[in-house]
């Protein structure tokens, strides 16, 4: 089997890549290494897999066509996972078209072409974000997700929906995975775990929006790794599956996890909701649990330590 992995070089896709290769898998990786964040951490993160012979990285936009098509062509992709794309809740406030270059067209171009060469199942990394504000929880993949209230949810949202129409016109397997705000070793700079860890660990003061009691579903990186995994066994015509961990946790109360860790305290600021920026998230994981066996393991507690151990030995 040869999987094709965009996004390789990022945080979710760089770890994905690395677990495929150790189960003896051949992978395609593709990334533009734009300069959204460090070019240098992306390069460390596929550091590792440029060594193993079943690993080619190619260096692309997926918005590319024609670059796109070579791949197809000559490289035999079984499966396609597209997690490339343009992330962030407030950057898409101010640069929607950018987001909808990346987000949308980028995935229209991998889905012609998963139609055109017949791939066998298209895994779409989608986001929690799509729920909005929804009143219910915690979210299931029946709940109405009909008001985005950031570009980047609506692009996520609009992706989903192409994913169907490709499903329901060309019978092509589609996956997509909502991704409940996903940390660890190698998170990206502008996530606020990350931020929160740096900030605190160099006596940096925090910007807190809100009153600091918004909750998040966070999930460690090898549970949602593992998610995609049984994902990638169980094509199901179209599917939509939360991967999330089910437990919210309140954002004082993570704050004092990465205090604890970093043996530091935090200097907080509290400043206004940000427009975008949702209440809670939480993750009804009944459906992926019945369905793809997913079970997270990793508690907020155990995950903050070992994501906290990682940045230490970065610093």
């Amino acid at each position: 089997m040869k999987i094709l992995v965009t996004g390789a070089a990022g945080f979710i896709g760089s770890s994905l890549v690395d677990k495929l290769l150790s189960m003896n898998v051949e992978v395609v990786g593709v990334d533009n290494f734009n300069k959204y964040y460090s070019v240098q951490r992306k390069e460390s993160n596929v550091k590792n897999a440029l060594n193993n012979e079943k690993f080619k990285l190619i260096k692309a936009d997926v918005n590319d066509k024609d670059v796109m098509e070579d791949i197809f062509a000559n490289e035999e992709i079984d499966k396609v996972v597209h997690l490339a794309a343009r992330a962030g809740v407030r950057p898409s406030i101010e640069d929607p078209l950018v987001y909808e270059k990346d987000n949308i067209h980028a995935l229209l171009v991998l889905l012609e072409l998963a139609k055109k060469y017949k791939v066998k199942h298209f895994i779409f990394g989608s986001s929690s974000s799509v729920y909005g504000n929804n009143k219910k929880v915690p979210f299931a993949e029946t709940d109405n997700v009909d008001h985005p209230i950031s570009q980047y949810a609506a692009t996520k949202k609009a992706g989903e929906l192409l994913c169907y129409t490709y499903h329901h016109l060309y019978n092509l397997n589609v996956t997509c995975l909502r991704f409940f705000t996903v940390y660890g070793p190698r998170g990206r700079p502008d996530m606020a775990i990350y931020k929160f860890i740096d900030k605190i660990f160099n006596d940096q003061t925090i910007e807190v929006y809100g009153n600091g009691h918004s909750k998040r579903d966070y999930t460690y990186i090898t549970d949602i790794v593992n998610g995609i995994l049984l994902s990638l066994k169980k094509p199901k015509g179209y599917a939509i599956y939360n991967l999330g961990n089910s437990n919210t946790v309140e954002l004082l109360y993570l704050v004092k996890l990465i205090e604890n860790c970093v043996g530091k305290k935090a200097n907080l600021k509290f400043i206004g909701k940000q427009p975008g920026d949702v209440d809670i998230t939480y993750a009804d994981l009944t459906l992926a649990k019945t369905e793809l066996g997913y079970d997270p393991k990793i508690k907020i507690e155990e995950g903050i330590k070992k994501t906290v151990e990682w940045y230490m030995k970065q610093s």
